[in-house]
């Protein structure tokens, strides 16, 4: 059984084809995937257990661990590996890195739902956080949208000058946003990838035309944007559990200002051509997503092949 590190998944995840590859996934319809597994292990730690397989070809599951206090430790919040089976044997073939697994798929499916629903030109992009997801969101972005510049916002300004500076160094042009209201109101993509139970962005600084990305908020307990963002924008989401799962918008479904039938589509609805997605360039749009197993499953497809190891 091959092992692949986090450095390995990195260079054999190229963002263009894992992009290519999450929207394949998404429009075939032929990965089955249940409901996730969440258990809650106190003081905000959750363990998530996520498989995912194909009628004929793969099986996969990951476990992850999220702990959002990690930051304090020097640790990321996010740790999990993936294993990688042969569905028609049961055989595994392959533990992964899921950690870096989980960090760039779900940056490319962020960067797949914008190439649907983000305006046409980006002047800027506000990255609220400074973690290892977003990090790799510009690097997605950019295959799908030429990005003047990218911002940076997060609680503590030396995390955020460590992010533009590893940015730059990527070739990204990027500057640390020092206001966070000032910069999400002349962002046209806001992408939040926080640990947050209280709004961060909210819905009047929102200027009309952008495009919001919430990524952090996987449990009903965490938020990123406020409710009067949720009311305004057209909304979509990673999969239909997302609606019932975030903290921006099971509040307002529980109450009934929101229902199932206001959410626009989800991926797979944008991938298939079920919906077109952004339909003018006055309105906003919001994406939020809890991550899928088929996104792990495709990525960890796709090192395996990258490795040159074959269906």
């Amino acid at each position: 059984m091959r092992t692949f590190d986090a450095d390995q998944v990195q260079s054999l995840l190229d963002p263009a084809e894992l992009i290519e590859a999450l929207r394949a996934g998404f429009a075939g319809g032929e990965i089955e995937v249940p409901d996730r597994g969440l258990h809650a292990l106190g003081e905000g730690r959750t363990l998530f257990v996520k498989p995912a397989w194909q009628r004929d070809g793969w099986l996969g599951i990951k476990l992850a661990t999220h702990h959002p206090h990690n930051g304090e430790r020097g640790l990321p919040a996010i740790h999990a590996s993936y294993v990688l089976i042969r569905a028609e044997t049961g055989e595994p073939v392959a533990v992964m890195d899921g950690t870096e697994l989980t960090r760039l798929r779900t940056a490319a499916a962020s960067a797949l739902a914008a190439d649907y629903l983000a305006p046409a030109q980006v002047r800027e992009l506000l990255l609220i956080g400074a973690g290892n997801v977003c990090a790799a969101v510009p690097a997605h972005y950019a295959r799908i949208r030429d990005v003047a510049m990218t911002r940076v916002w997060a609680r503590k300004p030396d995390q955020a000058q460590a992010l533009v500076a590893r940015l730059l160094a990527e070739g990204h042009r990027a500057e640390v946003a020092p206001d966070l209201r000032a910069g999400v109101a002349t962002a046209d993509v806001i992408t939040a990838a926080t640990s947050s139970t209280e709004p961060l962005i909210l819905g009047a600084d929102v200027r009309a035309g952008s495009h919001v990305d919430l990524i952090g908020s996987f449990t009903t307990e965490m938020t990123e944007a406020d409710e009067d963002l949720m009311r305004r924008a057209r909304i979509f989401v990673d999969i239909p559990a997302a609606i019932h799962e975030t903290g921006e918008l099971a509040g307002l479904l529980a109450r009934g200002e929101l229902t199932e039938a206001d959410v626009c589509g989800d991926l797979a609805d944008l991938a298939a051509g079920r919906h077109p997605g952004r339909r003018s360039p006055e309105e906003v749009t919001v994406f939020s997503s809890v991550g899928s197993a088929l996104e792990d499953l495709v990525a960890a497809v796709l090192v395996w092949e990258r490795a040159g190891e074959g269906a």
